[in-house]
């Protein structure tokens, strides 16, 4: 006769599976990640797609692969335990778009991540960004493209970070949107990413943000020094997720206005200086309509006036 089965043994190995099966979820990690760059339309994404996929809780952007990635992988997935199991999981992170650390991070720990990268004119997104940076107490003087774009994003080098996520991930795996067309048709804009990370396509009129308008950089903060001080608790809330308050200053929010807004309108663009920027960064733009086929003249001649082009 047979020796008899051992129950001990059965319930261990049930024991062992539903293990896996917490730590499971306890890894779980994008499926796929908006890179951006920053001023792209990132913020209204993030909206529309809240309700219809795994979103990091609380926050927008954990800024874990660029400055973030030192407290360890399961801080970041603390991020997503919340999140709906039978949807993916995804990251809207606009400021990892030129950054080779961040993109070889996720590389190396989701390699079959799908990464969504959305451009806007050049000269437009970085003065809005300047905006963005200067109302947050990040950058105190005057707009200075020569002084202030290494740390305004991107750098204008579009073509060469969109090739190498494209190279990092294979080019069936990265799509590049276009802000105009966002600006042109939410609609179309939003199928195309639904389709591209594998969801339902959702009725953009049922979001609430058919219309509305998100994170529009446009008043100055009613102080600099009030400004400076609610960045550094932004970013301390970020990193402390358990207290629940970086949500509370995502933008738009009435403590995000309390801290960034409430000031004049910031001024236009200079005329002059839009025109000596488009001719700056004509070559990369013309490098990015040899890489994608697309035609981008408005992006060398000037689509908008004085920086003040419809935003998101």
């Amino acid at each position: 006769m047979g020796e008899p089965v051992s129950n001990k043994k059965d319930h261990s190995t049930h024991g062992l599976r539903s293990a896996r099966r917490r730590d499971t979820k306890q890894l779980r990690l994008p499926a796929f990640i908006a890179v951006g760059p920053p001023r792209t339309g990132t913020t209204w994404l993030d909206r529309v797609l809240r309700d219809h996929v795994g979103l990091p809780e609380q926050v927008k952007e954990t800024q874990f692969f660029v400055w973030n990635y030192s407290l360890g992988v399961e801080w970041y997935q603390k991020f997503f335990v919340g999140c709906d199991p039978e949807r993916p999981v995804g990251e809207i992170a606009p400021t990892y778009f030129d950054q080779p650390a961040a993109r070889g991070r996720i590389a190396t720990l989701i390699p079959d991540c799908k990464i969504v990268c959305s451009l806007r004119d050049p000269v437009e997104r970085v003065y809005s960004q300047y905006k963005t940076w200067h109302r947050s107490g990040l950058v105190k003087e005057s707009f200075d493209y020569d002084k202030h774009h290494k740390r305004l994003g991107a750098n204008g080098s579009y073509a060469s970070n969109v090739k190498a996520w494209q190279e990092a991930f294979g080019t069936e795996n990265v799509l590049v949107q276009f802000y105009k067309d966002l600006v042109a048709d939410r609609q179309s804009y939003l199928d195309a990413v639904c389709r591209f990370i594998g969801v339902p396509l959702i009725e953009v009129r049922e979001t609430g943000w058919a219309e509305e308008r998100v994170a529009a950089a446009e008043e100055l903060p009613r102080s600099l020094t009030l400004a400076r001080f609610g960045g550094r608790l932004r970013t301390w809330a970020t990193r402390h997720p358990s207290l629940r308050l970086a949500g509370s200053m995502e933008s738009g929010k009435p403590l995000w206005r309390f801290f960034f807004a409430g000031g004049p309108k910031y001024p236009r663009l200079d005329p002059n200086e839009e025109a000596r920027l488009r001719e700056r960064l004509k070559p990369e733009v013309e490098a990015l309509e040899n890489l994608l086929g697309r035609d981008l003249t408005d992006w060398k001649v000037g689509a908008f006036s004085g920086g003040q082009a419809p935003s998101l």
